[in-house]
């Protein structure tokens, strides 16, 4: 049992903003985490650091952008981990996840007093990570065993919601009652449509669409678990609890599918709300990025952030530049002829760069789908902004 405050970090991997209720009145996939806004921040308009996890969990945690130090395949050693933070400020520090790009092996191990990334068990071509059940039952070994002698900083990660979409009956039948499938087909789906990119047939894509919003409420029950363990051990009480999302998916909206190297809403804006009982609810419409997750949870937990962090504390300070960026690569095919790609949101605009495309700008306010390019409209001061945090680093 805990007496002491606690922080806690809870990413699901591939969730887009639209699912949620909070964001989408329409969308019924996520009772339970619709439920926690009575006691919530909600964040209105968060944005991620990339649009898939190489280039976003650095933001998340480690306060970084993706390309700081040029691309690299591992997590640079100058970036500073949320948890080497903690860590060496007195903090247990525990990790449960099965993400294999925030494996040991890409240097996210650091600063961890307990690191599970799931490498070392065997995995199916139908679920290619550990399941979100069995990250519940770990986060429940691990909290019958902890002394609580000293505060806790936990981070768990759900794949769940992440492809190839293997949907439960149970969670697919209210979405279309209409659609069985067996797991098996369900699987040359992603095989056969979404790893080629393959959007020339719409019936596909809107079936893969409905398996993946099963996923998101198969999550959210998951997470309605992870809360009843937190219940069952005072944890609730004095703990704040970081929700979020590292990116979403594409099904269609820009051509394409899964998550690719593109800085549009459906893979960069994601939900983001802190539960903490003490606090109580808020509403808090301004853009946020998630780079400001890791000086936000130094505060929480009363410890000063990494001189390395780029990002600000929430609790403290208003919300900083919106900015992000990524290689402009499809899926893991990765070439060297590959460009960045960096985006910058301000002002209700966002304003988009890449070698490929050029400049972008998308009015928020009123163009949400970033359907129609406004770039002849936007002033220079805003380019010169995304140019300066594009070049920066650069010599002269």
């Amino acid at each position: 049992m805990s007496t002491q405050q606690n922080t806690i970090l809870v990413t699901i991997d591939t969730l887009r903003k639209d699912m949620v209720g909070l964001y989408n009145p329409r969308s019924s996939l996520t009772p339970f985490m619709d439920s926690l806004k009575e006691t919530a921040t909600l964040y209105l308009d968060p944005y991620s650091t990339g649009p898939y996890t190489q280039a976003s969990f650095q933001g998340i945690l480690a306060s970084a952008y993706y390309l700081n130090y040029g691309k690299e395949k591992k997590l640079n050693p100058q970036k500073v981990l949320l948890s080497e933070v903690l860590q060496k400020n007195g903090i247990y520090t525990v990790a449960f996840h099965s993400n294999a790009y925030l494996s040991y092996y890409f240097g996210y191990n650091r600063g961890w007093d307990t690191f599970y990334d799931s490498m070392a068990d065997e995995v199916s071509d139908l679920y290619p990570f550990i399941r979100g059940k069995a990250i519940n039952q770990k986060v429940e070994t691990f909290l019958k065993d902890f002394s609580f002698k000293k505060p806790l900083f936990l981070w768990v990660h759900y794949m769940d919601v992440h492809e190839p979409y293997i949907a439960e009956k149970k969670y697919l039948a209210p979405i279309d009652s209409g659609l069985n499938l067996k797991k098996e087909q369900m699987f040359r789906l992603f095989r056969d449509t979404l790893l080629k990119r393959d959007v020339s047939q719409p019936q596909k894509v809107d079936t893969l669409k409905k398996l993946y919003m099963s996923k998101v409420a198969e999550t959210d029950e998951h997470l309605k678990k992870l809360f009843s363990l937190f219940e069952a051990h005072k944890l609730l009480e004095n703990s704040t609890i970081f929700i979020t999302s590292d990116h979403g998916d594409e099904f269609c909206e820009h051509g394409g599918l899964s998550h690719d190297g593109k800085m549009y809403n459906e893979l960069v804006s994601v939900p983001f709300l802190i539960y903490d009982r003490k606090r109580g609810a808020r509403t808090i419409e301004e853009p946020v990025s998630l780079i400001d997750i890791p000086p936000t949870i130094a505060e929480a937990m009363d410890i000063p952030p990494s001189p390395a962090f780029e990002g600000r504390s929430l609790l403290s300070n208003g919300p900083g530049p919106i900015l992000g960026e990524a290689m402009d690569k499809i899926g893991h095919k990765e070439k060297d002829t590959d460009q960045p790609i960096h985006y910058l949101a301000e002002d209700g605009l966002k304003l988009i760069h890449s070698q490929k495309k050029g400049w972008e700008a998308y009015d928020q306010t009123k163009d949400k789908e970033e359907e129609n390019n406004i770039i002849e409209e936007v002033s220079n001061n805003l380019k010169d902004k995304l140019s300066k945090f594009i070049n920066r680093g650069r010599k002269e």
